[in-house]
């Protein structure tokens, strides 16, 4: 799902469990949307993450 989607879907159902509550099953569905959209925050950081690179010059100052 794209992410967009997700998020607003995940904020429809956080809207509507304010309002007039949810359903076992979309209280099911809000859980593994809001998993899904952290699985692809951690993997996505994580690639950030791993992408620095540190570099120590002749005077042994750490840059990034």
């Amino acid at each position: 799902m794209d992410i967009d989607k997700l998020i607003a879907r995940i904020n429809e159902l956080s809207r509507k469990n304010k309002t007039v509550g949810l359903t076992d099953e979309e209280t099911k569905e809000r859980d593994e949307l809001r998993q899904q959209y952290l699985n692809n925050f951690k993997r996505n950081f994580k690639q950030q993450l791993d992408s620095i690179k540190y570099v120590e010059d002749e005077e042994g100052n750490v840059t990034h």
